[in-house]
């Protein structure tokens, strides 16, 4: 789960990270008055979407030269700037053309910046331990930076024994080139992004830029956390901060059923049970030759109404040209699976090619009711041979 970084930054600034005052805004007299309460005499207007690069964005109907992150010198000028944002769609690498609508802005307090740098703590599964990862670079993409200059990324494996401890902190403060006091508030910034991360259940805390003040602080100037769903259950604080406006509608449906269901690019739609089977339906349909249109898990568990509710969310893909079931029926029976197949595709007047695999429970009762609804079904004895099959009957009705 996914949140604001308005509202990252409330988290972490109860964990005791620096990070400048500030506050949300959805009308332009909201934004003035966020502003007042704030001491300028300069402030920074923030739009608030799920996405990184909102400075370098664009807006749809906009200025193209003024992005998602402004700068105000008074209060007409934060009213300006939240008025031209609220309500509009702003465009990033991340959003793609379709970009986001901006609901909501931030104002903030502005910053006497003297260096920009990069932070972060995300689980590394390679060496499976929380890891710290750093750079000088800040205020850019920090995959641009990895790809040019990757020396200049520092990544410390934070051993669970010890945690946060003092010297990792300054192996990292030292490794950003601070020094003096910089040092002591890096060490107080980085062991309290650490207790918020492990305590909050989160699977990344970014910062981007962290800024080194003319005054020697390190301060959090933006914040992206992103959380563990399994363990939302335990912070029902955060849960209530997920806003549903910024999900993919069709994702956010899908949800709402327990299904897994990611929208991809290709045109070959997938229902799969099992993350890792689904993976590698997915894969082998690049290998013959194709796309998928989505990645779809329907559990261990489904019932007969979900896997009907699934085959809709796929179809609901307009890029969707074919459809690939493969069932593996250990605790799923094969014959749930067909039954809601069968169902979902009379319902939709199924107008493109079906292919079905199923093996495991029940698999020739399923068989028996997908060669008996008198649909044109294709069935198929082995993975391969459904991708092969799948691939060449969407080739076929082109």
């Amino acid at each position: 789960m996914n949140i604001h970084e308005y509202q990252a930054k409330s988290l972490l600034k109860k964990f005791g990270v620096a990070v400048p005052d500030g506050g949300v805004a959805y009308t332009p007299d909201e934004a003035i008055q966020a502003a007042k309460e704030l001491p300028g005499p300069v402030w920074v207007v923030k739009s608030q979407i799920h996405a990184g690069g909102r400075g370098a964005g664009r807006f749809k109907d906009g200025d193209p030269d003024k992005g998602g992150v402004r700068l105000a010198k008074s209060i007409d000028e934060v009213s300006a700037h939240a008025t031209a944002m609220l309500g509009q769609t702003l465009i990033t690498k991340q959003t793609g053309e379709a970009g986001k609508e901006v609901k909501r802005v931030y104002i903030e307090d502005g910053c006497d910046i003297a260096r920009e740098l990069y932070l972060s703590i995300l689980m590394d599964r390679v060496t499976s331990r929380i890891t710290v990862m750093a750079s000088t670079e800040g205020g850019m993409d920090i995959e641009e930076v990895a790809e040019k200059t990757p020396e200049k990324i520092i990544k410390v494996a934070i051993d669970p024994v010890f945690g946060m401890e003092g010297f990792y902190a300054r192996q990292i403060a030292f490794g950003l080139g601070l020094e003096g006091q910089q040092v002591s508030s890096a060490v107080k910034l980085l062991t309290a992004m650490y207790k918020a991360f492990t305590e909050l259940d989160a699977s990344l805390v970014e910062v981007n830029p962290l800024v080194v003040t003319g005054s020697g602080d390190v301060i959090a100037l933006d914040a992206k956390m992103n959380f563990d769903d399994n363990a939302l259950y335990r912070h029902p604080e955060i849960a209530e901060m997920w806003d549903e406006d910024e999900e993919d509608p069709t994702e956010l449906e899908a949800s709402k059923h327990e299904l897994n269901y990611i929208k991809l690019d290709g045109s070959i739609g997938c229902m799969v049970n099992g993350a890792g089977l689904a993976m590698a339906t997915m894969d082998i349909i690049k290998l013959y030759g194709a796309e998928p249109a989505n990645f779809l898990d329907v559990g261990g568990g489904a019932t007969k109404d979900r896997v009907t509710t699934a085959f809709k969310i796929i179809l609901s893909d307009p890029n969707v040209e074919g459809i690939l079931v493969n069932i593996f029926g250990g605790i799923m029976r094969c014959d749930v699976i067909a039954e809601g197949v069968v169902a979902a595709a009379r319902e939709v007047s199924l107008q493109v090619p079906l292919v079905v695999r199923l093996e495991g429970t029940n698999v020739d009762l399923g068989k028996k009711i997908l060669s008996e609804s008198g649909l044109a079904i294709i069935t198929a004895d082995n993975l391969a041979d459904a991708a092969e099959k799948i691939v060449t009957a969407v080739k076929e009705a082109q």
